[in-house]
């Protein structure tokens, strides 16, 4: 049996693998925290793509589940390439370093633009779509002065105070995270400013083209702007706002979170001011970030906290280990609705550590478990 190698800092998918990832991820309850899981334990995504229909009947699904066509794939990179955007895979060019540091971080992207501004540090700007004028004003000010400080100014291209944050940076250098299809606009009025980002900036999208965004992707889209960025201002934010999500993955994500004062009077300032009371960093100028960040820049990059099996294909994965039915039953009897680090299941079953991250797997296929970060799983609600 040939032995899985991992794969070495800047190592480009070639086509067939870059289809195979596509069509592993868009398959039926794959996820990236499932992606990462199956290539690691079969040694690559066409063999995963292979063991997810025995792996689902295994877990108790009835029905097939759905694989990732590779006419699907192939159409959705065509799709891609016709609006001048490409799919990118962890660890290539045009994936943010930092982003490969999160938690079950997505195993491609699609980008469009210039490739290098994802390597250059960033901080993200975000708030209010509603923004007040003083408050778009300050936007511009510190997002100028950022991008003059050297960095990329990141944001997700709505209403307000994302769309001052773009403007004032986009000279320097911008990165727009959408929550829909890379070519879809939303708003429509920023129509002319997602072009200008496309073309002097970077758009950037974990969704394939043509894809129109619902209230539930703006969340995961979020993710992905405090994921890219050494830390995240909020600028305006009322109490209840997506830009207070942002801020709260920031600090899941171990991102510095800053936080612009605002007037109690004003209902935009009393989630910004909430985060000055949790602990954020006060902000009223741009040097304020400058002189934080200033720490983690020095440290430079670190590799991906996650370690994806050989990209090589031709390696033969290792088999499945025998899985008795009494061995399943001890995983599901320590598992229930609280989530339990994967390493305390382990010890709790007194099972091999492969055999207990396959039997997880087949749940996962079989939509009985649910993964939550941190290594971090339960039972799914019936």
């Amino acid at each position: 049996m040939a032995r899985n190698k991992k794969p070495e800092a800047g190592t480009r998918l070639n086509d067939a693998q870059r289809l195979a990832w596509l069509r592993l991820i868009r398959s039926e309850n794959v996820g990236p925290a499932t992606f990462r899981a199956l290539v690691n334990q079969f040694g690559g995504a066409q063999a995963a793509i292979e063991a997810l229909p025995d792996l689902s009947r295994r877990g108790g699904r009835s029905q097939e589940i759905r694989l990732g066509s590779l006419a699907d794939a192939e159409a959705e990179i065509e799709a891609a390439r016709a609006v001048g955007a490409h799919l990118v895979a962890l660890g290539e060019r045009g994936y943010p370093p930092a982003l490969a540091q999160v938690d079950a971080p997505p195993p491609l992207i699609y980008v469009k633009g210039r490739l290098e501004l994802a390597e250059i540090p960033i901080v993200a700007i975000v708030g209010a779509r509603n923004g007040s004028a003083v408050g778009q004003k300050f936007t511009r000010q510190i997002a100028s002065a950022l991008g003059l400080e050297g960095f990329v100014v990141a944001s997700g291209l709505a209403r307000g105070i994302d769309t001052a944050a773009h403007t004032a940076s986009l000279e320097h250098g911008t990165i727009a995270v959408v929550a829909g299809g890379i070519d879809v606009v939303y708003p429509p009025e920023n129509a002319s400013l997602q072009q200008a980002i496309g073309e002097r900036g970077l758009l950037l999208s974990e969704r394939a083209p043509g894809f129109s965004p619902r209230a539930k992707d703006f969340p995961r889209r979020n993710r992905l702007i405090s994921g890219i960025a050494l830390g995240v201002v909020v600028v305006e934010a009322a109490e209840r706002s997506g830009s207070l999500i942002t801020a709260r993955l920031a600090g899941e994500q171990g991102r510095e979170v800053f936080a612009v004062p605002g007037s109690p009077l004003d209902p935009r300032a009393a989630g910004t001011n909430n985060l000055l009371k949790q602990g954020a960093t006060l902000v009223t100028e741009a040097k304020d970030i400058v002189e934080t960040l200033a720490p983690v820049l020095g440290r430079g990059p670190r590799p991906p906290s996650i370690e994806l099996a050989s990209c090589d294909e031709t390696d033969t994965p290792p088999p499945l280990p025998d899985i008795a039915q009494s061995d399943r039953e001890r995983v599901l009897e320590a598992l229930g609705p609280s989530p339990v680090d994967i390493d305390e299941l382990i010890r709790a079953t007194g099972l091999e550590t492969r055999k207990v991250h396959i039997i997880l797997l087949e749940l996962d296929l079989a939509g009985r478990l649910q993964r939550h970060g941190g290594q971090l799983v339960s039972l799914s609600e019936p």
